[in-house]
Formats: structure tokens, C-alpha cells, sequence
């Protein structure tokens, strides 16, 4: 079973994500659980967290359905102590966030190393929050989002996952989440299914299936192995529809969520429906 949907909004209250993406005839959805660009929020109350519960039993949202988003602030390879450490602690309260609204996964951006260190030590640094944080939470899941490789991000090759993978110590609880653009654009062909495959042989070989917790589905506006970072609409840019209709088509990626981050939203009800149709899916 395919679970598609998008990345909506949480204005107003975490509570109001789910109603949102129902409105856009999505299975599955993506949110921010506080402000992306800030360090702190309040706290969640109890009627929040009711709330979001109970809008997503009415319009059947499990959590295997759900991928939250952390702070793109967060840098968990930091190569400064100090800021490592407000790092850590963000992440933690985002997985502490997770824990309570009854979520299974939190995706996050591995971190950079700034060019202050070399990519094996803050691959390590990664590793290290991620057992940190997982020691002082529990249930939820550390899903690791693979990057285009801008500047100096980390997580652009499946190498770099599979490295920060073997330094966690509990193997149950981290994942990953492959975007299709930053998959794309940083090095690992996605134009049609001869591609695809052969792409997607190599995470299984690299990283493991087992491993694939959530996906972002989204075109790329710049070009293979550009290392830019800037999506598009899908069957608007550099990979094309085809790649799209593979995935839909492959029981590799059922049970996930299918999320997209596409750059117009007033087209999610459509690509909704087309990712629907393309996996056999009806309303």
C-alpha cells in the first residue's frame, strides 16, 4: 500500500496538519512540529496533543503514515562544541515533541561539517547525537534525509548514511528518508526505470531497504550531479515522470510515507492523484 501526501502546514496548531492534508487527498503527510526556524517553542499542552490524536484517527492517519520534520537549524555534525550541543538538545526536544503526539519518526538533516573538519569526524559527531539523543527518548525513530551536497552538507553519497548507521547503537531506531532531487543532484541517476534501478540497487547495496523509512518525491530544477538544491514540480524538471511511475510501481515503497516537497502547492491535490493512479490506487 502506497501512502502519498505532502509536506502542509501546521499554522495555527499541530492539530490543524492533518485536516490540511485531507484537503489535498493525501494518505500521508509531512509537518513541522514547532517553527522550522527557531530554537525554541512552547510547549505542547495536553489539548494539543489531543487534538492532532484525535484528527488523525478520524481521517485514518496512523503514525507509520506521518514523517515530521525537524529544525533546519539543527546541525548535528557541528564542528563547535557549544553549538553542537544546542543542537543536540533541539533534537532531542523535537524527538521528546514526536514521543507525544504518538509519532514513530522524526526527519532531520544529517548536519555540516563547515570545513572545520573532515567529513569522517562529523559523520562521527552525527552518530554520537543520535545515540544521545535516543537514550534520553524512546519509540520514536531517527530518520536520516540524504542531501543534494551543497556547500558543506553531509549525506549526499548513501555512503554517509550507511557510515552514521553503523556508529548508532540501537539499529531499530534509525532510518532513512531518500528525496528524489537530492538523490538526483547529487550524483545517482533517477531518468527512467533502466536508472532507477540501477540507483536504487545501489542504496540496497549501500544502505539496505530495511532501512528506508519515508521518501520525498520531488523533481529537480537543476541538473544531474548539479549539487543544487532546488526542486520542482513533478514532470516539470530535470528527472521526469518516469522515475515517479517506478517508485509507485515497486513494493520496495509501500508502507512509507510518500511526501511531496514540490514548489507549488496549489498543485498537490493533482500530483496526488497522479501518484495515486500510477500506483493503482483509487479515492
Amino acid at each position: 500500500m502506497k501512502y502519498i501526501g505532502a509536506h502542509v502546514s501546521a499554522s495555527g496548531g499541530v492539530f490543524n496538519a492533518p485536516l490540511n492534508a485531507v484537503e489535498i487527498g493525501a494518505t500521508a503527510f509531512a509537518l513541522f512540529t514547532k517553527n522550522q526556524k527557531q530554537w525554541k517553542a512552547a510547549p505542547l499542552t495536553e489539548e494539543v496533543i489531543e487534538k492532532f490524536k484525535q484528527n488523525c484517527q478520524k481521517h485514518n492517519f496512523k503514525p507509520e503514515q506521518i514523517l515530521p520534520h525537524d529544525s533546519y537549524l539543527i546541525n548535528l555534525g557541528h564542528p563547535e562544541t557549544e553549538k553542537l550541543e544546542k543542537s543536540q538538545t533541539a533534537f532531542i526536544d523535537e524527538l521528546q515533541r514526536c514521543q507525544q503526539l504518538g509519532l514513530i519518526y522524526l526527519n532531520f538533516h544529517p548536519g555540516s561539517h563547515l570545513k572545520q573538519i573532515s567529513e569522517t569526524e562529523s559523520l562521527s559527531r552525527v552518530a554520537d547525537s543520535i545515540n544521545l539523543a535516543l537514550a534520553q527518548t524512546s519509540d520514536v525513530i531517527a530518520v536520516i534525509e540524504n542531501t543534494a551536497g551543497q556547500g558543506s552538507n553531509l549525506g549526499y553519497r548513501f555512503e554517509h548514511l550507511a557510515e552514521i548507521i553503523a556508529q548508532v547503537e540501537d539499529k531499530n531506531r534509525v532510518g532513512v528518508c531518500l528525496d528524489t532531487c537530492h538523490t538526483f543532484v547529487s550524483g545517482y541517476d533517477l531518468r527512467g526505470a533502466e536508472l532507477c534501478e540501477k540507483t536504487f540497487a545501489e542504496f540496497e547495496r549501500v544502505v539496505g531497504f530495511n532501512y528506508l523509512k519515508g521518501m520525498h518525491i520531488n523533481d529537480s530544477k537543476t541538473p544531474f550531479e548539479s549539487r543544487v538544491d532546488r526542486h520542482a514540480p513533478l514532470g516539470a524538471g530535470e528527472i521526469g515522470w518516469d522515475c515517479f511511475k517506478y517508485i509507485m510501481g515497486d513494493e520496495r515503497f509501500d508502507g512509507i510515507p510518500l511526501v511531496l516537497e514540490t514548489t507549488k502547492p496549489e498543485l498537490w491535490p493533482e500530483e496526488i492523484a497522479e501518484l495515486k493512479r500510477l500506483a493503482g490506487l483509487s479515492d
